[in-house]
């Protein structure tokens, strides 16, 4: 009997209780006012941090803990000895780089549709695009061969069992991922349907299971994109990957509620299709309230008189003159400034200025996009755990 592709319905939600509508309007709103008090330039050097965050506690949801400071030499192009920490920052490295140009895409509104079938082979194709080959051999459960990057399962020896779930045959892959692009088109819903529409493609995605491995990765970059058409990326100042690591009460909400969202209709009351639209229900709340909960956390974080202190304080236990603060205050407030401007900035000599200036160049804090040009602040991972308490585990 053939697999119907109904079999991921609902898709959507056709009722939204009240404590829903008022996770939607808090979250529209918060996430309205992040970075808003940054200067756009400081606000895309955090986006660069908030990128690297992501690979992190995406990697950590895959059972992998690469830390920041691995991610970092892997964006420089250093990478470890260590056959399977050198693969960890292959995939870190290319995490980073596809979220990047998926901002740009945003920002530049070339973004395509985040459901459709063509950018999600896309992303698949680009995470791999740098992958070694031990990266793309499958093993395990009496099944080898090797993954081509940006294909579906297509093979009988490509199917397999996703804990107690078994995601549609191989060989209807492609009509599910049809189905699913067309259940969640963006150009025909508003901000709400938008928003509602981003949990419930993130476990229809993972239940189809399209590529034989990568997917937990690409559905959070499909639902990091849909946060930018949906109104809520907050230019990149967030991240759903940590939402979804931490949980809202434990770190094993994630799967749990993933599982959960798993469950088949319990009859008519509970909904239509195959699947419960309760749970869904149940599932869409818990991913908004984790929604919610980061974006709240990186506000607290991103505050600029609170991030002006935690600047002042890390220069204070790093040794040099207090008069290097100036420096990094100017940089938060005007976003970079030019290196001859040293002197006026500390208020020290031409020569002592200058000294104390490329003592914070040293410490990563400033940096400049080339040799001459005006330095902006950076946030290298050394100072990550006192600049941004919280952000990661302790480092």
């Amino acid at each position: 009997m053939e697999e119907s592709v109904q079999r991921i319905e609902p898709a959507r939600l056709t009722d939204v209780s009240e404590s829903m509508s008022d996770a939607l309007a808090e979250l529209s709103a918060t996430s309205a006012i992040l970075g808003q008090s940054l200067h756009p330039r400081t606000a895309a050097n955090l986006a660069d941090l908030v990128r690297i965050m992501n690979t992190y506690y995406s990697n950590l949801i895959e059972g992998h803990d690469t830390r920041p400071r691995d991610i970092e030499r892997a964006l420089a192009g250093n990478f470890d000895r260590d056959e399977n920490r050198r693969n960890l920052q292959l995939e870190a490295a290319a995490h980073v780089r596809l979220q990047a140009e998926i901002d740009r895409m945003a920002a530049e509104g070339r973004l395509r549709e985040p459901a459709s079938v063509d950018f999600l082979r896309w992303l698949h194709a680009e995470f791999y695009r740098d992958a070694e080959a031990p990266m793309l051999s499958i093993k395990g459960a009496g099944r080898e061969f090797v993954m081509a990057p940006g294909e579906w399962r297509s093979k009988p020896e490509h199917d397999v069992a996703v804990g107690r779930h078994e995601p549609p045959s191989s060989e209807r892959v492609d009509d599910f991922m049809q189905y699913f692009a067309m259940r969640y088109r963006f150009d025909k819903l508003g901000k709400a349907g938008r928003i509602l529409a981003i949990p419930a493609a993130h476990h229809r995605f993972n239940y189809i299971h399209p590529f034989p491995d990568g997917n937990g990765r690409v559905s959070r970059l499909m639902s990091h994109a849909m946060a930018h058409e949906a109104g809520i990326a907050a230019h990149g100042l967030w991240s759903i990957s940590r939402g979804l690591a931490r949980g809202a009460k434990s770190r094993t909400d994630y799967k749990r509620m993933m599982d959960h969202a798993d469950m088949p209709r319990q009859g008519d009351l509970v909904g239509r299709g195959n699947l419960s639209e309760r749970v869904l229900g149940d599932f869409t709340l818990w991913f908004l309230q984790v929604c919610i909960d980061q974006v709240s956390f990186m506000t607290g974080l991103f505050d600029l008189d609170t991030l002006a202190k935690r600047l002042h304080s890390y220069v204070e236990r790093s040794g040099v003159k207090p008069e290097a603060s100036r420096f990094l205050q100017e940089a938060l407030m005007r976003g970079e400034f030019d290196r001859g401007e040293a002197s006026r900035i500390s208020g020290l000599p031409e020569r002592t200025a200058r000294r104390v200036f490329n003592e914070v160049i040293g410490l990563g804090l400033l940096a400049s996009d080339t040799p001459k040009g005006p330095v902006s602040l950076r946030f290298p991972a050394d100072a990550l755990d006192a600049l941004f308490p919280k952000l990661f585990p302790e480092t």
